[in-house]
């Protein structure tokens, strides 16, 4: 926990002095301090300014950076500079470099453009991780260390064609298990020595990105490539540990960012930090989910938020600027949702290349007369005010999400039903039931201990993991209540389709049979049309996207479809099982379906928020610490709005304004109020 090294928020972001002279630096750091900035990341993408062949090594450049931001009382985050190697390491040792999907060899350039599985890559890099440590590990400015930088892409190589083979010995022991497995008999695909097997891309088994003849192979890759590039950053993040045990190692992730299973990176980040960038037109519960996502990732924990953009991004097709108090209100949406940071990429405009738009806390015009520093410096003011009193404190949740990147890879290879059904929005839509109306998620993995929760909800469970029905069974039957979708309980960690039934070994709990699945395309919709009214429920709702034909074998019957040659069919079900009960949708329902829904199972399961939704706009979440509870409103409109707050008496942090069951914010506006 990095709460256990810091006495108040850290404040700050991503600083590359390198590329700028010495007399801009000391500016900069004049302007850091007036900004109540005392913390950057340096050294993110200075491999080839500290190494320029294979036995130099000068970094008396960075000795000096690190001297004069500590001297002035900013502390640094060290990064390994390995995400990008050096121009001459590609020249004279080509296998470290990567190999597109499409089967072209690259040349040096980008970023993560080192394979994986190279071992001169991987010497190199831990040579030169080995020397940096060496020099800083007694540094007093250091306050973590940044492996690599947003870790992420695929290779296709021959290291990797060769390193994927031993990949399989270790997991499959034997050719007929990876047979059966990859059900090679089908299209004469079976395998009689290991070297016959090749990478599956565009040279292979793909038609497409997400078009594959062969399902369990491409599955088995993308944990492959997950699994290789994490065994990089294992090997870093010994070198560093084993050195100094105590220092905080993390990395910067992405979010759903699908080509890495970040539930299994996980135990190798002392603490999770991520970078967050949504868009102008991002929905607000999308961005919650991915700060729910990531503190999921490490049971709960405070996390870090590594990257945001002071303004505006440079990788959009439209680069939007960031509104007066968005900035603000979006950093305490973070933190809202457990961050213990609010840090930036990047504190000033780069002159060149890609990132030259990409916004900054200093502009390219070089001082502090901007409206953008000063609406950091005036959330660096506000950070200092609150001191410590938010660090550590925990969002504690009732309700779970179950995500799985396994899950999520095998849904989007599947050869059918349709190609418009993406796992993370079916993901989102639940999630946004719960959202808008405040109650708090935990998005959690199929590994995580479930008896915490009273709603379990797992949205599109393809996959079924061994064992895992079974931990549904036992937290149904103990009491709670678990809803799955269309969709779910078909195939096993192989991809094989559960023979006997669809929805497989979930048939027991759900208490029904899927005969059928129909597919249309998204504008085609169907009714829900509600046998009889249940709570919330009543009335008639519309369903697009896929179909499930079902039939009850002992579930209650909520709801039937409307149209189509399936008119009458079950639709939504709910099965009692032992003290609890599990639900079933059959297709891909409209929010105000979900909004009943979830508003009826949270009133029955006594979950739901004591302050009601409120306006569309208005976030609340709330983080408890000991005996303190601090309540986040904020406002995303762009109007000032009155929330009524029955029952609900503190302070507010940001105006030391007494609060006594209602508040007045501003458009963008945020408060946070103390109780207790």
């Amino acid at each position: 926990m990095i709460s256990t090294k810091i006495s108040k928020m850290i404040y700050g972001g991503d600083y590359n002095p390198e590329q700028y002279d010495r007399d801009t630096m000391y500016e900069d750091i004049r302007m850091f301090k007036k900004a109540k900035i005392d913390f950057v990341r340096v050294n993110i993408f200075s491999w080839a300014t500290s190494q320029k062949d294979e036995v130099s090594y000068d970094f008396t450049w960075l000795d000096e950076v690190i001297e004069t931001l500590y001297g002035n009382g900013i502390q640094v985050g060290i990064g390994t500079g390995t995400a990008a190697h050096p121009a001459w390491m590609a020249k004279k040792y080509p296998d470290i470099l990567r190999t597109e999907f499409d089967g072209k060899k690259r040349k040096f350039g980008g970023r993560h453009n080192s394979c994986p599985n190279s071992l001169t890559y991987r010497k190199y890099a831990s040579l030169f991780v080995e020397k940096l440590v060496d020099r800083y590990k007694n540094h007093p400015a250091v306050l973590l260390w940044n492996i690599s930088n947003e870790w992420g892409g695929a290779c296709y190589c021959e290291n990797c064609e060769k390193e994927f083979r031993v990949w399989l010995k270790k997991r499959y022991q034997s050719l007929d298990n990876v047979n059966r497995a990859w059900n090679t008999k089908f299209w004469g695909h079976t395998f009689y020595d290991w070297d016959e097997i090749v990478t599956p891309n565009l040279l292979s088994e793909h038609f497409g990105e997400r078009q594959t003849m062969f399902q369990g192979i491409s599955l088995d890759y993308a944990r492959f490539n997950s699994d290789s590039m994490l065994e990089c950053h294992k090997m870093e993040y010994k070198l560093i540990k084993k050195e100094i045990p105590e220092t905080i190692v993390t990395t910067n992730i992405m979010g759903a960012y699908k080509p890495l299973d970040y539930q299994k990176w996980a135990p190798y980040m002392d603490v999770i930090a991520w970078d967050n960038y949504p868009s102008m037109d991002t929905p607000v519960s999308y961005t919650a989910m991915m700060h729910d996502l990531m503190r999921g990732l490490k049971n709960g924990e405070p996390f870090m938020l590594m990257e945001q953009t002071p303004s505006q991004q440079n990788w959009q097709p439209y680069n939007s600027l960031k509104r007066p108090g968005v900035m603000r209100l979006w950093s305490y949406q973070a933190v809202a949702h457990g961050s213990d940071t609010v840090l930036f990429f990047q504190m000033r405009r780069s002159r060149g290349a890609c990132e030259k738009f990409h916004g900054a806390v200093i502009e390219h015009v070089g001082h502090e007369n901007t409206r953008v520093f000063r609406e950091v410096a005036e959330l660096g003011e506000e950070l200092v005010l609150l001191k410590d009193r938010l660090l550590d404190s925990r969002v504690n949740a009732k309700a779970a999400i179950v995500f799985d990147w396994d899950n999520w890879w095998g849904v989007e290879y599947s050869s059918g039903p349709s190609i418009a059904l993406r796992y993370v929005d079916e993901v989102h839509k639940y999630y946004k039931a719960l959202f808008d109306m405040n109650i708090q998620v935990d998005i959690v993995s199929v590994e995580a201990d479930l008896t915490q929760y009273e709603v379990v909800i797992a949205p599109v469970l393809y996959m079924v993991k061994p064992g895992y029905a079974k931990k549904i069974e036992g937290f149904v039957e103990n009491g709670g209540t678990f809803l799955t979708t269309f969709f779910s309980g078909i195939v096993d960690e192989s991809d094989l389709v559960i023979l006997g039934g669809y929805p497989g070994e979930l048939r027991n709990v759900l208490g029904i049979w899927s005969e059928e699945v129909d597919a249309l395309a998204p504008e085609h919709s169907n009714k829900i049309v509600i046998e009889k009214e249940y709570g919330n429920l009543k009335g008639t709702y519309t369903c697009n996207l896929l179909f499930d034909l079902i039939h009850s074998e002992g579930a209650d019957v909520i709801a039937r479809y409307g149209e189509d040659f399936y008119q009458g069919r079950p639709v939504v079900t709910k099965n009692k099982f032992g003290k609890g009960q599990a639900w079933y949708i059959a297709s891909s329902p409209d929010q105000p379906f979900l909004a009943d829904l979830i508003n009826q199972i949270a009133e029955e399961k006594g979950i739901k928020n004591k302050i009601p939704a409120n306006k569309h706009g208005i976030e609340i979440t709330k983080r408890t610490k000991g005996d303190k509870t601090f309540i986040f409103v904020l406002n995303h409109n762009n109007d000032s709005l009155s929330v009524e707050l029955p029952g609900i008496r503190g302070v507010n942090l940001l105006t030391q304004s007494e609060v006594v069951e209602a508040i007045e914010l501003a458009s963008f506006d945020v408060a946070i109020i103390e109780q207790g």
